[in-house]
């Protein structure tokens, strides 16, 4: 949905893929997908070459934090929130997700690279674009969002590049956006002041 999303904003886009056929069959020549090990420093470096944002979907953030050189921002879709909130079983079943998560934020933190995590609910199979919103501390807990919205708002947030970094908490909820600069900067003023 990123991908797409991407695509319709006409914005150059270089993915690291499993299948290099078939996100050439899903994506065509509107992508430049690279397949191989993120772990593999020559490869990464190589992916990375003329990237100057980089939008992670899941869990699995490059730890080598070295090849970013050149990356003016990064922006990381999380659920750590989510998994925070799990007890008993489900504690136990998504421990890896959990740490994976932990794992993925502070790498982003420490990179010194100014990055935008965006801590969504649990995501759901839902439309996007039919719901407002909610930004409220501690909302992502028990509340969800529409993949569709998460992936709209993480290509949002290429366009508002914070000084140093930013923690957006969201779900699906009341409030209407028209103008997501707009309503990223303000979210970002707040959680500055």
């Amino acid at each position: 949905m990123i991908i797409l999303s991407l695509i319709v904003k006409r914005t150059r886009v270089k993915a690291l893929v499993k299948d290099k056929r078939a996100a050439m069959e899903a994506f065509g020549t509107y992508v430049e997908s690279m397949a191989g090990d993120a772990c593999d420093k020559p490869f990464l470096k190589k992916a990375l070459r003329g990237v100057r944002a980089i939008i992670c979907p899941n869990e699995g953030f490059p730890y080598d934090v070295w090849g970013l050189k050149g990356v003016q921002h990064v922006i990381l879709l999380s659920q750590l929130s989510v998994y925070r909130g799990n007890n008993g079983i489900q504690y136990f079943m998504e421990g890896n997700a959990r740490r994976l998560a932990e794992q993925d934020e502070s790498t982003v933190i420490a990179s010194g690279i100014p990055y935008t995590i965006i801590r969504a609910g649990m995501l759901k199979n839902t439309p996007g674009g039919a719901q407002g919103f909610s930004f409220e501390e501690g909302s992502v807990a028990s509340g969800s969002l529409s993949k569709e919205d998460a992936a709209f708002i993480c290509v949002e947030a290429l366009d508002v590049v914070p000084p140093k970094g930013f923690i957006l908490e969201v779900v699906n909820g009341e409030e209407k956006v028209s103008d997501w600069k707009e309503c990223l900067r303000s979210v970002m003023e707040k959680a500055e002041s």
